[in-house]
């Protein structure tokens, strides 16, 4: 997935039915392979960095740390950094008191800010409240209308750690341009975004990709039998994906290598499309979910390039995202 972070210098019971079947999800769904814009929204705000007030590490000093997650200021909730300034402006006393998540326990961290001359009120965090970026739509379960994108977390980019969610959506997003991958540098697929024109919402950040419930209106594509593990094999398959045009291709591939026993590197493959390799070089950031079909059946979804040979990536079994998806 291609991430762009808005780094921000802070100023101032279920029930579920089971198919007859004996699976949770469906024995034939959409694939996908479309572009997608995603923005994903943290739980409170995450701490990513510092920086110096007059000379100090004023706010690591109080004790705050990376990762953490402010989700209280002063006793007021907070889940944007909008709010915590706001609540921040309206304290009556230059000492804030800042409730954190830190390895899921509360803190309760003092800080002390003055407003500058300027009215400016400086913190020393660096912090962020959501992420934006592109990837491929992996798959749309047609009879729960849950799908599955990526193939891989969201990591936040300072902390490299997993970006704890609280929600998000997907949303239009169209390939303008490319950037090639070349030997030690993964490229890039750039996009023009509509985020007027939502097609779901993320409820699920997890190892295995993000998920959600598919809300628009359902994509006018035949449907596709799921390949069980037992069925992949080294050899021949695709890959669906957009180089251009905002049009979904298949390209070939040939896998080299199956891991069942690794949680999500299980398909090893290269890319031998050349006009793929022409126009790419290889794998690029925004790639990661595109479906990879074997046989006539979805098999599983890309998840990541090996930098230092961009032809070469791997991919996850699509039933593994499925029983993440369905879970």
């Amino acid at each position: 997935m291609k991430i762009k972070n808005n780094l921000i210098k802070f100023l101032i019971a279920l029930f579920l039915i089971i198919p007859y079947s004996g699976y949770a999800y469906s024995q034939y769904v959409i694939p996908g392979g479309q572009t997608i814009g995603i923005e994903v929204k943290s739980k409170g705000i995450l701490v990513v960095g510092f920086y110096k007030i007059d000379g100090e590490y004023i706010a690591k000093s109080a004790g705050f740390k990376e990762k953490d997650i402010i989700v209280k200021v002063n006793d007021i909730e907070v889940n944007s950094i909008n709010s915590m300034v706001e609540a921040i402006k309206n304290s009556e006393s230059e000492t804030i008191s800042f409730i954190v998540l830190r390895n899921n326990n509360e803190k309760v961290i003092k800080l002390k800010i003055k407003p500058e001359e300027d009215k400016v009120i400086k913190t020393g965090l660096y912090v962020k409240d959501k992420i934006n970026g592109i990837g491929t739509l992996s798959y749309i379960d047609p009879e729960t209308k849950i799908f599955g994108s990526l193939g891989h977390e969201i990591l936040e980019s300072n902390t490299i750690s997993k970006f704890e969610i609280k929600d998000g959506q997907i949303y239009d997003a169209r390939v303008t341009s490319i950037t090639r991958s070349k030997i030690g540098n993964a490229g890039e697929k750039n996009a023009s975004y509509n985020k007027e024109k939502i097609y779901g919402d993320i409820k699920e950040n997890e190892t295995t990709g993000i998920y959600g419930k598919y809300t628009h209106e359902m994509p006018d594509i035949e449907k596709i039998e799921v390949g069980d593990i037992s069925t992949v094999t080294t050899g021949p398959a695709t890959i669906r994906t957009v180089i251009d045009d905002n049009k979904v291709e298949d390209f070939t591939i040939n896998i080299i290598k199956i891991s069942p026993d690794n949680n999500t590197k299980n398909i090893l493959f290269e890319i031998t499309d050349e006009r793929l390799i022409a126009k790419t070089g290889g794998i690029v950031q925004g790639m990661s979910g595109s479906p990879i079909i074997q046989n006539n059946k979805l098999i599983g979804a890309v998840n990541f390039v090996i930098v230092n040979d961009p032809i070469k990536g791997y991919g996850i079994f699509i039933t593994t995202m499925l029983e993440e998806g369905e879970n």
